[in-house]
């Protein structure tokens, strides 16, 4: 999963307070309770706002983005012709969350872009594992793999097979399975820095995203099949990003360790927002609940670190105060997987005012798409719309929906 670009260019803290569902804007100093009230009259809502959103830009998506393959395109202007893998799992992770919320039309796209990613399966190896990119039309996959991609394939996979029933649940469990094989087997892990997974098959860099990703897979799939080598792999992964990537003085998790052994200091967005739902999923697959604390910990680290006051959005890193659909968008999801933890409505005051911001920086609002990146207040725009930022911000939407 390539950091757009970034490479070339550059204990809880706060305590939450319910609050009603008309609070559009974070308030962490307000420490009132929730009225528990009734409805207050009016016409009913039909639809959530979010759900129209996400709707809207799956049209988008299908309309300028998808193939008769079951493919995605990467853009719509400078690459037309290839498909990443992990964007293309992005598609699926949002068609699974589209059906998740009733919205059975997504079930037929999902399953075609289901079948399109078992062309980048590297049949050759008996470990499998998937390449990074191929032609539309699957030929042409060769090359570099990548961990958090392989990963990442497979958590969708996940969230599919939890909206499926008979053989295609199956196949999608198999599937994702299949991903954490590769995983395991790959040489991905060595003792390189007392372990971790490289990032990629060149082995330059070991990141937070790549590993998070990694636990959550292992993590999810020890609940579901009950398999101990899955439970090992998981307290592995964690064990060792606790031990090297984990910033107790702002309670969050750096960036990577180099090839070099430096560790890069910045804190990601995307980052953090994987390792608490990492750590979430390993909650609930361990049953330990110190890791809940933990999540609620981090969250509330990010809020703090990572969330910019004056714009009401999640930034993309501590050194880039920028804004993307994906990278920032990710945190929403992970603001909702609290709020689904705990109840606590302040979550989904952040999760809400993010995806908020974020439509009024980076959308497009004729075409229902988003562009690439901006700065906080919308100054350097990208003109480019990538495909997996519309999968994303069709996919915490529509999640969003279900709450706001």
């Amino acid at each position: 999963m390539r950091k757009q670009y970034y490479n070339l260019i550059i204990v809880l803290g706060v305590l939450f307070a319910s609050c009603g569902k008309s609070k559009t804007t974070p308030d962490s100093e307000n420490n009132g309770g929730n009225n528990g009230g009734g409805g207050d009259g009016g016409n009913p809502v039909t639809e959530s706002v979010y759900l129209t959103n996400a709707k809207a830009t799956q049209a988008f998506i299908n309309s300028g983005y998808g193939t008769p393959f079951g493919s995605y395109k990467v853009n719509t202007t400078t690459n037309t012709t290839s498909a990443f893998e992990w964007y293309v799992a992005s598609h699926i992770y949002a068609d699974a969350a589209m059906v998740a919320n009733g919205q059975a039309g997504s079930m037929t796209s999902m399953n075609n872009t289901f079948n399109w990613l078992k062309k980048l399966e590297d049949k050759s190896n008996a470990n499998g594992g998937y390449f990074a990119y191929a032609n539309l039309d699957g030929t042409g996959a060769s090359g570099v793999k990548y961990t958090d991609d392989n990963a990442l394939t497979g958590m969708a996979y996940l969230d599919a097979y939890d909206v499926t029933t008979g053989t295609v649940k199956s196949d999608y469990l198999a599937a994702a399975q299949s991903c954490a094989k590769w995983l395991i087997n790959s040489g991905q892990w060595d003792n390189t820095f007392n372990g971790g997974f490289w990032w990629t098959t060149e082995k330059t860099v070991k990141p937070t995203q790549s590993n998070g990703l990694a636990m959550q897979l292992f993590a999810r799939l020890y609940k579901i099949t009950g398999t101990t080598q899955y439970k090992d792999w998981a307290v592995l992964v964690n064990d060792w990003l606790n031990s090297q990537l984990y910033d107790s003085n702002s309670g969050l998790y750096i960036w990577q360790i180099e090839k070099n052994g430096s560790k890069n200091n910045v804190k990601f967005t995307y980052d953090n927002a994987i390792m608490v739902e990492a750590q979430l999923l390993y909650a609930d697959a361990m049953g330990d609940n110190t890791y809940k604390t933990k999540a609620q910990a981090l969250g509330n680290a990010m809020i703090r670190g990572l969330w910019d006051k004056s714009y009401n959005v999640f930034i993309f890193n501590t050194n880039d105060l920028r804004v993307n659909g994906c990278y920032s968008g990710w945190a929403t999801q992970a603001m909702i997987k609290l709020y689904e933890l705990d109840q606590n409505s302040n979550w989904l005051v952040y999760a809400k005012a993010n995806v908020d911001a974020i439509n009024v920086i980076l959308k497009n609002p004729a075409l229902n798409g988003y562009y690439q990146y901006a700065g906080l207040n919308g100054a350097g725009r990208y003109s480019n719309l990538e495909g997996v930022d519309q999968a994303w911000m069709q996919r915490v939407q529509v999640m969003l929906s279900k709450y706001r």
